[in-house]
């Protein structure tokens, strides 16, 4: 490359959790950090030394995501339990619950202007929630499996969900419409997100893959398998120009995309690595396992200058070359102080259980008498922990060793893992013609069979009602015939009937 970029170091990692860690995410201040995790328990970490971090307790099935609202006073929760919980990060622990789905509730984020939340179920829908109104506004319902993951568009005009039936679907939230839907999966799709400019979204595999989307063209741009099983999570960079993705091979993958390929491996976790997030300047990442760890990374890599993207740019294949991630050019270098430093939560200090007040209760009344019945003021309980450096420093080194261990030669030798579609200098211009026509083609069979799926559909609908109309004419035409043959006989029988009491009976 033609800049000197620095690895990124572990700067602190956090226990606490008592079982694997499922989501995190950063708040817009970065003065906190909260995670969900399988032990059904939401933990807030404060980011300041020696901070104390409190324990969220609610939910009652595992806590399958986390984020923090643009302003950062709201953080909401999904949980197994079918329940979207929008907590207060106060010591009182107080949270409103959103009942609507009727399974397992996968993932839940904010609109950018912090007015709407959209959720994804095992119900096959997403739904989407008003937060000042505290309640259910619309559900979408095309998918025909599980939806594992739903965002807003930074605008908030579109949504993506992607879930097991092996699409990712794009909604007009004016209309409540589907109006694209991305089908080459091999398996599920675990994980969709825009990036920072609303220009292109990603979504990843139970296949190991990773693939962006251009939304002004409709075409995939960039195509990458550098992980060895399922990709569980990603996070775009806020310049757009790097990705970072968590995986169930144990590893952290950073992608730079100006040049599509993998610069960094991270081996930080034993064992899976379920959720990934940059924090709101790019300057941290966090990311969270099977291990019941959070750790926090410095990126240390966002560096490049300006000049050297100009001269990328200017190296590239073609005067006018396709739609590309970079819509956005990287902010301006800032420093980096690597302080290694290690946070362990230590046995609980304070424990508090807060009890339904005469407040808490009038709160829910007035919610129940203002017709509010998807939600209400639930109990829960906060537990004050205090972060304290752990004993063993030495096992945090050799973690951060660890963590560090993806430098240039993992850079080297995984690059050819990499498949971006984008042609880039030293390819002939008949392969760019060639893919641009391959992706043209895939295109139209793909809108083709999209057509046809919904005709069948259609045809199907058809004929379901042909054939219930088709059994009420037979039982019609079944009852006259029976009639009929009644009235012969008797005609036949050449006396008449008199009905006594409900009984036929021959006049003698």
């Amino acid at each position: 490359m033609a800049s000197v970029m620095e690895d990124p170091t572990l700067e602190r990692h956090f226990k606490g959790h008592k079982d694997a860690v499922t989501c995190a995410d950063f708040s817009p201040n970065r003065k906190q950090l909260a995670s969900g995790s399988v032990d059904k328990s939401l933990m807030i970490w404060n980011l300041a030394p020696k901070a104390r971090a409190f324990r969220f307790i609610g939910h009652q099935d595992v806590i399958t995501g986390v984020q923090f609202s643009p302003f950062g006073k709201l953080v909401a929760t999904s949980s197994k339990d079918r329940t979207v919980r929008l907590w207060t990060p106060s010591m009182k622990g107080e949270s409103t619950v959103f009942k609507a789905h009727t399974a397992a509730v996968r993932s839940v984020a904010f609109s950018h202007d912090g007015q709407r939340l959209v959720t994804a179920s095992d119900d096959k829908s997403v739904k989407v929630w008003s937060v000042h109104r505290q309640c259910f506004v619309y559900s979408l319902s095309q998918h025909t499996n599980w939806v594992r993951c739903a965002r807003f568009s930074p605008d908030g005009r579109l949504i993506a969900s992607c879930g097991d039936d092996r699409s990712v679907r794009l909604w007009d939230t004016s209309t409540k419409h589907c109006i694209n839907c991305f089908t080459d999966y091999g398996e599920s799709a675990t994980f969709v997100d825009f990036n920072s400019s609303g220009t292109c979204i990603a979504s990843s595999g139970a296949d190991s893959t990773l693939k962006i989307w251009d939304l002004r063209t409709n075409k995939l741009i960039q195509h990458y398998q550098v992980h060895s099983a399922r990709i569980n999570s990603f996070s775009f960079h806020p310049s757009n120009n790097y990705l970072i993705s968590g995986s169930s091979d144990s590893t952290v993958k950073i992608l730079d995309l100006l040049e599509g390929r993998l610069i960094y491996t991270l081996h930080g976790h034993k064992g899976a690595v379920i959720t990934v997030a940059f924090s709101r300047g790019g300057d941290l990442f966090a990311s969270g396992g099977a291990d019941s760890q959070v750790l926090m990374w410095r990126t240390n890599f966002d560096t490049k200058p300006y000049q050297d993207v100009l001269q990328q740019h200017s190296r590239r294949a073609t005067p006018d070359p396709p739609p590309h991630l970079a819509d956005i050019h990287p902010r301006g270098p800032h420093l980096h102080h690597s302080q290694p430093t290690t946070v362990q939560v230590s046995s609980v200090l304070l424990h508090m259980q807060s009890t339904r007040s005469t407040p808490t209760q009038a709160a829910a009344n007035s919610h129940l008498s203002n017709g509010l019945p998807a939600c209400q003021i639930a109990s829960s309980r906060v537990e004050e922990w205090t972060g304290v450096d752990s004993a063993g420093r030495t096992g945090s080194t050799a973690e951060a060793g660890g963590g560090r261990r993806g430098r240039r030669e993992d850079e080297e030798e995984e690059r050819g893992q990499t498949h971006p579609l984008e042609v880039l200098s030293g390819h002939p211009s008949s392969v760019d013609s060639i893919l641009r026509h391959i992706v043209q083609q895939l295109d139209i069979l793909t809108q083709t069979v999209s057509v046809l799926e919904e005709r069948l559909t259609l045809t199907e609908d058809k004929l379901k009602e042909c054939l219930v109309h088709q059994s009420q004419i037979l039982k019609d035409v079944r009852s006259s015939g029976e009639r009929r043959r009644r009235t012969d006989s008797d005609e036949a029988d050449g006396s008449p009937v008199h009905f006594t009491g409900g009984q036929p009976h021959p006049q003698l």
